[in-house]
């Protein structure tokens, strides 16, 4: 199995960027296939990008595309998201998860949580108006 801890989450303004960062120990980070998603109180836990074991494919929910961007490096073992142009809406605690599932980048069974096997803790990110 893999841990994953999250970091890089704090308080920023609108229009500010914020990079957050994930972790990897255990098990082969190449193994898995890793995701962001976010989450607010009394909502569900929504997909926000995933990206391939290889770093070369990654797919982008409709709401960040063109501001985020997935990537990750294989020999630090870390998956990251960079965040630009950010806006009060994507206030949420972040999550990192990693899937052993090898569908098509584009698939959007990775939307889904339950395809995920591994999940770390989350970090608040918290953008002000």
């Amino acid at each position: 199995q893999v841990q994953l801890v999250e970091s890089g989450g704090g308080l920023v303004q609108a229009g500010d960027s914020l990079r957050l960062s994930c972790a990897a120990s255990g098990r082969s980070f190449t193994a898995y296939t890793m995701g962001w998603f976010r989450q607010t109180p009394g909502k569900e836990r929504e997909f926000v990008a995933v990206i391939n074991w290889s770093g070369v494919g990654s797919h982008y929910a409709g709401y960040v595309k063109g501001r985020f961007t997935i990537s990750r490096d294989n020999v630090k073992n870390t998956l990251y998201l960079q965040m630009n142009s950010l806006t009060p809406e994507d206030t949420a605690v972040y999550y990192c998860a990693g899937t052993t599932k090898n569908f098509p980048i584009y698939s959007h069974m990775y939307y889904a949580t339950d395809e995920y096997d591994y999940w770390g803790q989350g970090t608040q990110v918290t953008v002000s108006s």
